[in-house]
């Protein structure tokens, strides 16, 4: 397919200001040494620092660039630098891109013969190649999907470095604490240990997992007393466990009384952690022999529970729909995600499946924004682009559901309110534009503003709104001077600097922001409002100096250069003299101070 044709902006808005600066360096020097286009997807090979030159790999749809891969080790939000050099070399120079054939044009030239010399050939030099093949041949060739294959492991795993793992991060924890340090190692690195365990889980191989978890467990129990004494918290702990070991419990195979014995091993450990195994507990009763979750699972029942649907029932049925996914049991999949209700994931699955018209006839099912960004993503993913601007537009009509705010929780996990709401939006504009729906990719960029107000996005609106422009402007305008609270501010104060309102910008700051934010406001209110700057200038300063803030003498003399530049602009460098003349007298003792004033 050809590139759609996209403007420069849409780089840029991929990808942080600096970034793209070094990508257009790259892109200027040549550093794009090779590039051809495959069908929808344009391969480039691009020279970087390491030996090896990093290969890039942008897929397009109607829409514009639906992916962007690079081999580099970039991982700070965004594309990195060989992806916009790439870009950049699609858009500045199209005649460079070499045509070469997609997969499906290769193929096409091949009679069944020559295709199967072909396999055989690959397989000679990747042996391992041939596992998938089986797989995938096995799937093809049978009415029902059958479960991915794997070679079950013939030996026990030894639980002795997982045990240490834990009992060293135990330790370091209380060390922590008892300093008084604010950092959790628990939540930083415990889940990385629990990983270990599920990689056996999603080979199939539950019982080894069980074998670790139990190790990792019974470290976690051994010290958990102190650390509860220092704030440790269960119910966190918990739920870094709990779903962990129900995926492996169902994953596992059983003998005779096994579960029992497991059953009492999870009581014990629940009691000593001060929590609850209801996971973990819940799919050791159940299994995947209960009576009513067969019915489910064979699509001739929804009543999984009898009306009495416990709290954990969505987290335990995600497990399963895990495990079904795995092992490519899809119907199963679609029963019980339909009979839960599940949304995103039955409508995924659905979309994964071909089935688009159902998709789209049960959108209504979708709740939230964040349940229609993950259908409308994967909608997209499998080029249905229309169908994924319709849910997406949809999706934007919809509540958003409450963020995260756990004390527990890392801080990248913070969610702040309306970022879910940003994230779509902004999702659906960026697909809009590229499919030439200007009027809805406008309507979802305000709504990305008003969601999380930001300069960046600001700027992507006159663009956008063309001739109306100046309406726009004024309704956003308005909107951001009724919006409060510290995590707007910084955008309130760029965007009304920018537009010139001075006086907004002032009102922006409120009772309280950083020393940055209130010198940015006076270096543009100097030549407009010179008195709010003289007074909040001395005022800031005088706080400093009055109670003998030495260490903070630098930041005082600086709130007086300001202040010194209004008298300056109000032509009264005389009132500026007596001012600092009377500082210099009261304050004659603080010698530090005296240097420093003498320099302004």
């Amino acid at each position: 397919m050809s590139i759609p044709e996209l403007l420069e902006t849409h780089y840029r808005d991929r990808t942080t200001p600096k970034v793209f600066q070094r990508g257009e360096q790259y892109y200027h020097s040549g550093a794009v040494v090779s590039c051809c286009s495959r069908g929808n997807t344009i391969q480039a090979t691009v020279e970087g620092n390491e030996v090896e030159p990093y290969r890039v790999s942008l897929q397009f749809d109607s829409a514009g660039i639906k992916q962007a891969h690079c081999t580099c080790a970039y991982d700070f939000g965004g594309w990195c630098k060989h992806i916009v050099a790439t870009a950049l070399l699609c858009l500045r120079q199209p005649e460079a891109i070499k045509e070469r054939p997609s997969l499906e044009q290769l193929l096409d030239q091949l009679n069944p013969i020559q295709t199967q010399g072909l396999i055989q050939k690959l397989v000679a030099k990747q042996p391992e190649l041939i596992d998938d093949i089986d797989n995938i041949v096995t799937q093809i060739t049978q009415l029902i999907p059958q479960p991915a294959t794997q070679a079950k492991r013939q030996t026990s795993v030894d639980p002795q470095p997982y045990r240490s793992q834990v009992k060293y991060l135990m330790r370091n924890a209380l060390n922590y604490w008892e300093e008084g340090l604010e950092d959790d190692p628990i939540a930083e690195e415990l889940p990385d240990i629990l990983a270990q365990a599920h990689a056996f889980t999603e080979q199939g191989d539950g019982n080894n997992a069980l074998v670790i978890l139990e190790a990792i467990t019974q470290a976690c129990a051994e010290d958990w007393d102190e650390l509860t004494d220092y704030g440790g918290d269960s119910d966190y702990l918990m739920s870094l466990l709990d779903p962990v070991w129900a995926e492996a419990i169902l994953s596992a195979e059983f003998q005779t009384g096994e579960e029992v014995d497991l059953q009492i091993n999870l009581e014990e450990l629940q009691d000593r952690l001060g929590g609850t195994f209801h996971l973990s507990s819940a799919a050791l009763r159940q299994g995947w022999d209960d009576s009513a979750l067969e019915a489910v699972l064979r699509g001739e029942s929804t009543d999984l529970w009898q009306d009495n649907r416990p709290d954990y029932a969505d987290k335990l049925a995600r497990v399963r729909l895990s495990i079904l996914e795995r092992q490519q049991r899809l119907e199963e999949y679609l029963n019980l995600a339909s009979a839960e209700v599940i949304i995103p994931e039955y409508l995924t699955m659905l979309t994964y499946l071909g089935r688009v018209e159902e998709v789209m006839a049960q959108k209504s099912q979708i709740t939230s924004v964040e349940q229609a960004l993950e259908v409308a993503k994967a909608l997209r993913e499998e080029g249905d682009v229309w169908e994924a601007l319709e849910i997406a537009q949809y999706g934007l009509t919809l509540p958003e559901s409450e963020p995260r705010h756990s004390y527990w929780a890392r801080m990248n996990d913070y969610e702040p309110v309306g970022i879910h709401r940003y994230q779509l939006a902004d999702w659906t504009s960026n697909l809009a534009e590229g499919l030439g729906e200007q009027e809805a990719a406008l309507s979802a960029r305000i709504d990305a503003f008003k969601a999380q107000p930001s300069f960046k996005d600001y700027q992507k609106l006159p663009r956008l709104a063309g001739e109306r422009w100046s309406t726009v402007k004024a309704d956003l305008l308005q909107y951001l001077r009724q919006r409060d609270g510290w995590s707007v501010r910084d955008a309130k104060v760029d965007i009304f600097l920018h537009e010139g309102l001075i006086d907004d910008a002032i009102d922006a700051l409120g009772s309280y922001c950083s020393d940055r934010l209130i010198h940015r406001v006076m270096d543009a209110a100097i030549p407009h409002r010179p008195e709010w700057v003289i007074e909040k200038a001395r005022h800031y300063a005088e706080d400093i100096i009055n109670p003998g803030k030495a260490r903070a003498y630098d930041e005082a003399v600086e709130w007086l250069r300001k202040a010194r530049a209004a008298y300056l602009q109000l032509g009264q460098q005389s009132e500026w003299n007596d001012y600092r003349t009377q500082l210099m007298t009261t304050h004659a003792r603080k010698y530090k101070l005296m240097g420093l004033l003498k320099t302004i």
